[in-house]
């Protein structure tokens, strides 16, 4: 095999989509195939930095993970990173290229985009067995088909065979399948090869009837039937649709080493960014981990986080209005842990120049840190590698903030004032000793009689979830048939269910 080919759509956003494109990565090079993965474009305020300094979406960098690959640029060409509801930062091949607005882009720009998203397909092709191909959103969008650079416009230029995954844990998957065949062109049609039910719980037998009048209704079959899965914990694309008051993962729950948890709070602020950066305190037993929104939320909790996010200036406004900057404020005067990441280690900060970002130019920090920032035009992404706490850290970071910082001791990039922490740093708790020094140190200043595990690995867990998710495919999914629509494509005479693209 060499340059075979699946694009995995979906009925609709956070269909499963990321999940089974790793899965299917995963399956296949346990069986030996070099599988990488690729979404032509991506819209996520989740992104990670390759070794070379390119900026993707999280969610292909876990796919790669999955494929045992290092993830590159060419896995996600087109990165969109939303700045408010009508305007995102465009990501070309890892590098911002300047704002544009849904109009613009999809009014001519995104076309611009089709051939380098081709190319870097055609280029992973050539040097891979297999490129599982990630979809986005829906490819029945009918309003947007003409400028389509991620679904079927991917899939017939590359004539790539198409399997459309479908959420039944939402209901209306029959409908969503046969309406999202229904919904295509006749060309686009022949490449629909069938479908995957994802978000199954109960019985498969009694949804049998079902798959079956499917098959007679559109003349394709359903390639398997995935049981809802608990615990995954694998990086979303898009943290606007975190619980504000969820857990952050259904992660196993432990029970604590020691006599106490650890509560700690997430401020839930606008165009929050990188949330996974929470993943890993989630994955410590007796570590509880909930995003909030309300300074009362605040109230119990051992240590505070405010995240990364797309708008610096706009969380502080956010904190400010909902009471939640003078709750952390006092809890930096009491001595109570506080961390910052990003443009949460920015907002924490005295001061902001900002006629990047936000345009707002001179804006007052919280002034817990003594750090004062200037928002570059030159977007900073590196691979930082280094020291703290006593443990080696390693890190990524995505910022245009420029930070000074004038005081305090060192923390990775950033600084620390009593239990207040700051840093540029995504990832760094992913670092297990580090992320245990640093719970010691929360302990402390919290209070509380916790106790790290000694040999929580979070990598190690990455990799259980991942191979979770091949078992998901290899056991629940008609491997051998998907086997042959990545080596042949999709089947000859698959019948046009009509009415086709108005």
């Amino acid at each position: 095999m060499r340059g075979g080919g699946l694009l995995v759509a979906g009925t609709t956003s956070d269909a499963g989509k990321s999940v089974v494109t790793a899965g299917i990565c995963r399956w296949l090079v346990r069986q030996g195939v070099k599988v990488a993965p690729f979404k032509g474009q991506n819209m996520s305020l989740n992104s990670f930095v390759t070794r070379e300094g390119a900026e993707i979406g999280r969610a292909q960098a876990m796919q790669a993970q999955a494929a045992r690959v290092e993830p590159t640029a060419l896995m996600n060409p087109v990165l969109l990173k939303p700045g408010g509801d009508r305007s995102s930062q465009v990501v070309l091949m890892g590098k911002p290229v300047g704002e544009m607005s849904a109009r613009g882009y999809h009014g001519g720009r995104q076309q611009t985009l089709f051939e380098p998203v081709l190319a870097c397909l055609e280029e992973l092709r050539a040097t891979h067995d297999a490129v599982i191909c990630e979809g986005a959103g829906s490819p029945a969008e009918i309003n947007l088909r003409r400028t389509d650079i991620v679904n079927m416009g991917i899939a017939r230029a590359a004539r790539l065979p198409v399997v459309v995954v479908g959420d039944i844990d939402r209901g209306g998957v029959f409908a969503q399948f046969f309406g999202t065949t229904a919904l295509l062109a006749p060309e686009d049609q022949e490449l629909i090869a069938g479908y995957l039910v994802n978000k199954f719980r109960g019985d498969v037998t009694l949804l049998e009837p079902g798959l079956d009048m499917l098959h007679g209704l559109t003349g394709r079959r359903t390639f398997g039937v995935l049981p809802y899965a608990h615990g995954l914990g694998i990086d979303e694309e898009d943290g606007l649709r975190v619980s504000l008051r969820g857990t952050v993962r259904e992660s196993v729950v432990a029970p604590p080493l020691g006599a106490d948890v650890l509560r700690v709070a997430v401020c839930a602020v606008p165009l929050m960014s990188n949330f996974t950066d929470v993943d890993a305190l989630a994955a410590e037993p007796g570590v509880i981990v909930r995003f909030v929104d309300r300074p009362e939320e605040l109230a119990d909790a051992d240590l505070v986080v405010v995240p990364g996010t797309r708008g610096t200036v706009k969380a502080l406004t956010w904190l400010r209005e909902r009471g939640l900057a003078d709750a952390i404020a006092r809890r930096a005067a009491e001595g109570r842990p506080v961390l910052g990441i990003c443009g949460g280690f920015q907002a924490l900060g005295e001061h902001i120049e900002d006629e990047v970002e936000s345009k707002a130019g001179a804006v007052d920090g919280l002034g817990l840190l003594p750090v004062r920032v200037r928002f570059a035009r030159e977007k900073t992404l590196a691979r930082p590698v280094g020291e703290a706490l006593g443990e080696p850290v390693e890190g990524y970071e995505i910022h245009h903030g420029v930070a000074d910082v004038l005081g305090g001791d060192p923390f990775l990039d950033g600084c620390r004032v009593g239990a207040v922490w700051g840093t540029h740093w995504h990832g760094s708790l992913e670092s297990d000793g580090f992320r245990r020094a640093f719970l010691r140190e929360v302990a402390a200043a919290a209070g509380r009689a916790f106790v790290p595990a000694p040999d929580t690995s979070f990598g190690a867990l990455r990799e259980e979830q991942l191979d979770r998710l091949g078992d998901l495919i290899e056991e629940h999914a008609d491997t051998d048939a998907l086997l042959r629509l990545i080596e042949e494509g999709a089947p000859e005479g698959l019948p046009f269910v009509p009415p086709g693209a108005p």
